[in-house]
């Protein structure tokens, strides 16, 4: 249990985060460094410069080679764009995803943070998940994993916990949530971090309202219907439907 006494403590030893302005100003850069084409006001190099700038303000960690990152971040959202453009037959242009669709400001937050952890920068990671979050309604933990061309259609309600694996090409509707089941604790009675969220191999596709709990593998190829509720495993090629609707006059 955490003593109530060291509250103050462990927060005056966090004091040195950035204002909301601070990332706010950050992810903008970010966004202009990804899509230099249509935020033309600043140059690419200079976007990176100021982003290092940014952090090196905010964090004791060295950020040289996390700005080195920058352009495999890069890829990888304009993996996200090509898949919400491939799977949503509404889309008009690349453009119009850019500007208006939660997906891909959701993605270039959960990108950009997860880098950041990877290069072991703490606390910031969360912070700007936690942005896109309140934006979008779409809460990704910076620690999850997801692999190249991810596609979210319209975004609102989605889950994905800290010890999600995610493949690639894979596509997720409203409302899925992949939780934990459950948890374990260490000898103070606190939560144990442990794998305790699903596994998702490559072309899943999961339906609005899906909830898929535990660190259970979905095999690759696998279609999981709306409002369906899994707790187990399943293999590659599955169709997880829910039962008929039944109606009663």
């Amino acid at each position: 249990m955490i003593d109530i006494k060291d509250i103050s403590k462990q927060l005056q030893a966090s004091s040195t985060i950035p204002s909301p302005d601070a990332l706010e100003k950050m992810m903008g850069y970010v966004r202009c460094y990804i899509f230099p084409e249509l935020y033309r006001d600043v140059l690419p190099s200079t976007a990176a410069a100021i982003i290092a700038d940014i952090l090196t303000k905010h964090t004791t960690e060295p950020v040289e080679g996390f700005i080195d990152c920058l352009p495999e971040i890069k890829r990888l959202v304009l993996t996200d764009l090509v898949a919400i453009a491939e799977n949503d037959p509404a889309v008009t242009s690349l453009a119009e995803i850019v500007y208006a669709y939660p997906a891909i400001t959701v993605m270039i937050h959960y990108r950009f943070a997860h880098a950041l952890i990877e290069a072991g920068i703490p606390l910031l990671p969360r912070m700007i998940t936690e942005m896109a979050h309140s934006k979008t309604g779409i809460d990704i933990h910076p620690a999850a994993k997801i692999g190249e061309y991810f596609a979210i259609d319209h975004g609102t309600g989605i889950v994905i916990g800290a010890t999600t694996i995610i493949g690639n090409h894979v596509m997720l509707y409203q409302g899925v949530t992949l939780g934990a089941k459950n948890f374990h604790y260490d000898e103070n009675g606190l939560p144990i971090d442990q794998p305790r969220h699903p596994i998702l191999e490559d072309n899943v596709t999961v339906y609005s309202n899906a909830s898929i709990l535990g660190n259970v593998r979905i095999g690759h190829d696998t279609v999981v219907g709306g409002n369906v509720w899994l707790t187990h495993s399943v293999p590659p090629h599955s169709r997880i439907l829910q039962s008929t609707a039944v109606e009663v006059r």
